[in-house]
């Protein structure tokens, strides 16, 4: 399946990464801008098909049905493939660090701004529920600006196996929960970590609660006792990665 992506740099992490999956660019009149104009080198490179002034679509026959007018840089990528599972963690025991698991996230712009920090703190890899959860659409991957194409991902049909497969490979299993009494400062920083992030609204499901070795929380130093998924996800990382 192809995606229609607006984000410059997320086309351009495409065609730095996998140039055969890029079909196409396409691009109004007009000089484009810096970001796009680096594409559009990187493209031609790569031979990718251009199409430019794009301002003036051809009219449509009586009948024909309307399509959207393309009156901005865009491109045409092919969906990334993700791994199977037990690939995502074949290396846990020779290449330690941090793993993410998105449980049931419906937002795209969380879930595409999960992949933007990860690739930013350079998470091992990212499990995401196939079902109850936002698929990787074009919104993803452009929010992501790039993130999609440096981190890899695996889509199982069942987290808790998933949580079993990382647990044989030697990764631990950390829930994240505003109810946790544990605060991630505490963590051990001593051994690799899947680290399991719950829905938007109802947090983790009891299932991967009742998995997990142990549970953490952000304390809040103010009024507001929580943070969107994403945000939290970021402050969790940088405190997971960070060398004691």
């Amino acid at each position: 399946m192809s995606l229609v992506l607006k984000n410059p740099h997320s086309v351009l992490a495409a065609l730095k990464t996998r140039p055969g999956e890029v079909v196409d660019l396409r691009l109004p009149a007009g000089k484009p801008s810096p970001a796009w104009a680096e594409v559009v080198d990187l493209a031609k490179q790569h031979e990718v098909p251009i199409r430019t002034n794009l301002a003036e679509e051809p009219k449509r026959s009586m009948g024909e049905p309307k399509t959207e007018r393309t009156g901005a840089a865009q491109a045409t990528v092919r969906e990334r493939s993700g791994l199977l599972i037990e690939e995502l963690f074949a290396n846990a025991a020779t290449d330690p660090g941090l793993w993410l698991a998105l449980d049931c996230l419906q937002d795209p712009h969380n879930v595409g701004a999960i992949f933007r920090t990860a690739s930013f703190f350079g998470i091992k890899g990212i499990v995401i529920t196939r079902d109850r959860s936002a698929p990787l659409t074009a919104t993803v991957y452009d929010v992501a600006a790039g993130g999609l194409e440096y981190v890899p991902f695996g889509e199982p049909t069942n987290l808790a196996r998933a949580m079993n497969v990382a647990k044989t490979a030697g990764v631990w299993l950390l829930g994240s929960s505003e109810h946790a009494e544990q605060d991630v400062r505490d963590i051990p920083r001593d051994r690799s970590w899947l680290l399991i992030l719950g829905n938007e609204e109802t947090g983790l499901r009891r299932l991967s609660l009742d998995k997990c070795d142990q549970i953490c929380k952000l304390t809040s130093r103010g009024e507001i006792p929580s943070l969107n998924v994403s945000v939290a996800a970021g402050v969790l990382m940088a405190e997971l990665t960070r060398c004691n």
